[in-house]
């Protein structure tokens, strides 16, 4: 699995981030009519296979389903509704969300392709019900994890990453810090080098 994971909200920035070298993308996309949401799932696919780098498309399994997407991310709500076996009819991956034990548990009886914890230190981003979950949690969910590849998000910076791959994250998941950033594609090419 690549070690750097970059998360967009928006098609565009997909567009313009991934020709940097970026070989494994998630398109999160939030409050947008559903012809929007299929049409930019469309573009990103198109683009990503040009470009020689996976997509994973967030939420939308069905679209995903539909546009012959080959992965996509699935929160603890979305796990609610998704069709599993309908996903591994088609061969579509998955990953999942996870934050607590239970979560974690019932992640892996589904064998998913990776499983991702957060956040692993305070996130700007969206409001969390947990705490930061620090290095220990992911050494931790590391050991249980196993093959499973782990991914850290929540907080991550380039400093911050030798920590978290060195704690055990096979993975790190990075949307703030590039979508704040005041030259995108060259905090990109940061995130490559600290990746390597």
């Amino acid at each position: 699995m690549q070690r750097f994971y970059l998360i967009v909200g928006h098609v565009a920035r997909l567009e313009l981030l991934v020709p940097q070298g970026v070989k494994l993308v998630q398109l999160r996309i939030k409050d947008q009519p559903e012809a929007e949401v299929r049409r930019q799932i469309a573009r990103a696919r198109d683009i990503c296979a040009v470009q020689g780098a996976q997509l994973v498309v967030n939420d939308f399994w069905q679209a995903a389903l539909d546009l012959n997407c080959s992965f996509v991310h699935l929160g603890q709500e979305d796990m609610e509704t998704a069709d599993f076996a309908a996903l591994r009819r088609a061969g579509v991956r998955f990953g999942l969300s996870t934050h607590d034990d239970a979560e974690l548990e019932r992640a892996l009886s589904l064998d998913p392709a990776y499983v991702a914890l957060g956040p692993v230190y305070p996130t700007l981003l969206k409001k969390m019900k947990w705490a930061p979950q620090g290095l220990d949690r992911v050494t931790a969910w590391k050991r249980r994890t196993g093959q499973v590849p782990l991914v850290a998000i929540g907080g991550l910076t380039p400093e911050r990453a030798p920590g978290v791959l060195a704690a055990g994250a096979d993975s790190l998941a990075v949307v703030t810090d590039v979508q704040q950033a005041e030259d995108p594609e060259a905090r990109v090419r940061d995130w490559l080098k600290v990746c390597q």
